[in-house]
């Protein structure tokens, strides 16, 4: 059965997300993507002048992923307005906003709301969008590396700080390629699971010395691991990458005085497939419109 979505902001991975959809035979209310070219010819994509216009006829709301990088706006890299968070819980009332990386603040401002109560569903919560996302997060970590190193991936010696869903399957696809492969935890579980895939563990919070022994060291953890009195024991020529979510887990400026290649690959998937990122997010959205 078709459906109307009102789509508000969004990267690339919305517009697929969108070509998707229509090809499904939904029709979409669009706002705050009036640059999204590819979409201007689909007579199923209905842009919006106003955000009430475009969730009018709508009981599901599909926001950006991530949902907001500044905590004030929505993320609308394909519009030159500004849409505010405030603007789109004030008028979500009696209906379903999806979107990525929602923070905790945004739970509050809905709590705080006088109007009809709303649902709020996080997608990046889901476990199977968050698991099936990491693989493309890891092939754009692993062009990342090959960009930026004179060294073959073969042989060199990996440290991946963290060992959640994105530093499982970035050692899987890293050990493939015959990388020497150390993940640091904190965790007697994630110890047992780290040797029991055959990599090298390492304490996250004891590094120091061990740190001068790494050709590149990628950090999964949101918080600050890489501080400047780490970064001492690093050698020059190591390739550092953050791949959290601010503030990131790497002191940039430190990392810069000392003269190491650090980059911060924020949002890999929406970069670097930005289709199959689509697909996935869409199998999630029927998930969870199936179990509501």
């Amino acid at each position: 059965m078709s459906k109307n979505f009102a789509v508000i902001g969004g990267d690339l991975r919305i517009v697929k997300l969108i070509e998707m959809l229509t090809i499904d035979d939904n029709i979409i209310y669009s706002y705050g993507l009036e640059k999204a070219q590819e979409l201007k010819e689909n007579p199923k994509v209905k842009f919006c002048d106003e955000m009430q216009e475009a969730i009018r006829d709508c009981k599901i709301i599909i926001g950006p992923i991530p949902f907001s990088t500044n905590g004030v706006d929505i993320n609308t890299p394909f519009s030159d307005e500004k849409i505010s968070i405030e603007e789109i819980i004030h008028n979500a009332n009696g209906r379903i906003l999806m979107a990525g990386a929602i923070s905790k603040e945004v739970y509050e401002m809905q709590k705080n709301e006088d109007e009809e109560c709303f649902k709020i569903i996080d997608l990046m919560e889901r476990e199977e969008l968050a698991v099936l996302n990491t693989i493309s997060t890891a092939e754009g970590t692993i062009e990342i590396m090959i960009a930026n190193t004179n060294k073959t991936i073969h042989g060199s010696e990996v440290l991946i700080l963290g060992f959640g869903r994105v530093a499982k399957t970035l050692a899987y696809k890293l050990q493939g390629l015959s990388a020497k492969v150390t993940c640091a935890a904190r965790k007697d579980k994630d110890f047992a699971w780290i040797k029991s895939y055959g990599y090298e563990t390492a304490n996250i919070n004891n590094l120091k010395s061990e740190l001068t022994n790494f050709d590149i060291i990628i950090n999964t953890v949101p918080h600050l691991i890489l501080s400047e009195d780490n970064l001492k024991y690093v050698r020059e020529d190591c390739l550092l990458i953050d791949l959290a979510s601010k503030p990131g887990g790497i002191d940039r400026k430190a990392a810069e005085r000392k003269e190491i290649k650090c980059i911060w690959a924020l949002a890999l998937p929406g970069k670097v497939a930005p289709i199959t990122t689509a697909e996935i997010i869409k199998d999630t959205i029927y998930n969870v419109l199936k179990e509501i």
